[in-house]
């Protein structure tokens, strides 16, 4: 694996990088943990899809439950979630999450130009 990934993505993914909450590759941990892996799959998936097809407000929005859930449930108790259970909630996090911040872009760009084009 690249060195510099495992600097630069827990940085910006402010992962905690535990070694039994990550996949391991030929021996070699990834350099995010399983949830934080997930959501950058699905945040890859969001941008690389969004101009073809992106669920709508609502649905975005549901898709950001499972993590929360997950997470919170097994931060408050001792509850613990598995890698797979991590990784799944973590794309439907990523997907939703980057939709709703590419959806609400498209809003604030398009409100701009509607006010500017009224101040002409």
């Amino acid at each position: 694996m690249i060195p510099w990934l495992y600097r630069v993505l827990p940085m910006l993914f402010g992962c905690h990088c535990r070694d039994d909450r990550s996949f391991h590759w030929k021996g070699k941990r990834f350099p995010l943990c399983a949830r934080c892996t997930g959501e950058l799959v699905g945040g890859a998936a969001a941008a690389l899809s969004y101009a073809v097809f992106h669920p709508g407000l609502g649905v975005l929005a549901l898709l950001l439950v499972p993590m929360l859930i997950d997470g919170g449930v097994q931060a408050a108790t001792r509850y613990e979630s598995t890698n797979l259970r991590r990784l799944v909630t973590g794309v439907c996090f990523g997907y939703g999450i980057v939709c709703l911040f590419l959806l609400s872009t498209g809003y604030a760009f398009r409100f701009g130009v509607s006010l500017g084009s009224r101040l002409i």
